[in-house]
């Protein structure tokens, strides 16, 4: 093994089973994708319910996710996954037992699945930023990003293979509940929990008005104006899933595709990711996030807008490498604005609340995107580049210059970290460690 390798290593072997275990529960929600809405369309699940059933998961979200991310900055959080990811299994096959009982049926399947889902997640990112110091937090999600897209990648593709493979609409259901449960099982005999960081001290001023004292430079106050605005940006972030995940396959229907092509344009859109968040990432971390949250976001609205505008299924394809290039280019300097904003004691309420302002998003995308698509299939593409749009302007004008001064790099933590690192590498130590 190579130096650079071992250093590597060092850093990130800790991170390797949580990331491999993302990239194994995004194939699993990958393998879904593509047949979902078909199927549900299929069983007599009409276009504007199908927003309803789909809008069900980011709605139990929306109360899950600040409640488990709360009770994650003081339970184990190795815990809380587990338990998310094996609910999670069984979620994922309930709806083939209950297709035929109804609407109703169908959307308590997806309450439980996004119960789940909130239980692991919070608990994830807030894991992912205690457990590596702040002047790499932006690479660290920029792996995370990629771990996800690499499984969302192979999912659509497993998904649609064993599909056709048995001629059963059912078996991608079956694979990702085996997934997420694989994944489960990975957290929890090789992920180590990390102890919760403490709570703000507090001094008592000259007034005798007690006063926390602020953590390298994070806010003491979970209400402040950079969560606010990366709260609001995470709605716009979230907002074109909630959309494409009731239309993208029917709308990709009406332009000729097969589901093989269907799965062709999820890899497409995730390749980019999986080779450029770990870059962008390091390169946030070294020279700031801003305009990559600004520009990448900037590039997730107009591709909403082109889709709209495609004449066949091959423009959509060569538009996921552009959209998933600036996906790659935003989703680390969010992650990193969220981890910013929150004060040490509370990065998994942050995280939930971030995901909760994203499921704000997807709930209102998916119950429009159903009535807008009966309307006409490329209207949920246009009013999803409008938001995106419409929300990076709303938290650039929340956050101000407080968002460009979160995002810029720490260069003094960058420079003892190159000292400790070249020490590590070189078998000798540092000033810094001694």
């Amino acid at each position: 093994m190579t130096n650079r390798a071992r250093t590597w290593m060092t850093q990130w072997g800790p991170m390797l089973p949580l990331l491999i275990a993302e990239a194994t529960i995004w194939a699993g929600f990958g393998a879904l994708l593509p047949i979902l809405p078909i199927y549900f369309t299929q069983h007599g699940v009409s276009l504007p319910m199908l927003g309803v059933v789909v809008a069900a998961w980011p709605a139990a979200r929306l109360i899950g996710e600040p409640l488990f991310g709360r009770i994650a900055d003081s339970a184990p959080r190795r815990t809380m996954m587990v338990i998310g990811l094996f609910a999670a299994a069984f979620f994922a096959v309930a709806p083939l037992f209950v297709v035929d009982l109804g609407v109703v049926a169908l959307i308590l399947t997806r309450i439980g699945a996004g119960l789940s889902a909130s239980a692991y997640d919070p608990a994830a990112r807030g894991y992912l930023v205690d457990a590596n110091p702040p002047e790499r937090q932006g690479e660290t999600f920029g792996l995370y990003g990629a771990a996800q897209m690499g499984g969302l990648m192979l999912g659509p593709a497993i998904g649609g293979i064993a599909a056709g493979l048995t001629g059963n609409p059912t078996t991608p259901f079956w694979l990702a509940s085996i997934f997420v449960f694989a994944a489960g099982v990975l957290v929890w005999a090789r992920v180590k929990d990390v102890p919760h960081p403490a709570k703000p001290t507090t001094v008592e001023g000259a007034d005798g008005a007690a006063a926390a004292v602020e953590d390298a430079g994070r806010p003491t106050r979970l209400r402040n104006r950079l969560l606010v605005a990366a709260l609001v940006l995470g709605v716009g972030s979230y907002f074109a899933g909630g959309a494409y995940e009731v239309v993208w396959s029917l709308y990709l229907t009406s332009l000729g595709a097969s589901l093989g092509m269907i799965g062709l344009t999820f890899f497409t859109f995730a390749l980019p990711i999986l080779v450029l968040s770990p870059v962008m990432g390091r390169f946030i971390d070294h020279e700031g996030g801003f305009l990559a949250l600004v520009i990448g976001t900037l590039g997730i609205g107009v591709c909403g807008l082109l889709y709209a505008l495609v004449p066949s299924v091959w423009f959509v394809v060569l538009l996921g490498l552009v959209e998933g290039t600036a996906f790659a280019v935003a989703q680390p300097a969010q992650f990193l604005l969220v981890a910013r904003s929150s004060p040490a004691s509370r990065s998994s309420t942050a995280q939930g609340l971030f995901g909760a302002a994203g499921t704000v998003g997807t709930i209102i995308a998916s119950l429009s995107a159903g009535f807008l698509a009966a309307i006409d299939l490329r209207l949920p593409f246009v009013v999803t580049g409008v938001a995106s749009l419409l929300t990076l302007a709303v938290g650039l004008a929340i956050g101000r210059r407080r968002l460009y001064d979160a995002l810029q790099p720490d260069h003094a933590a960058l420079a003892a970290a190159s000292a400790s690192a070249r020490a590590a590498r070189d078998g000798v130590p540092d000033q810094a460690t001694g």
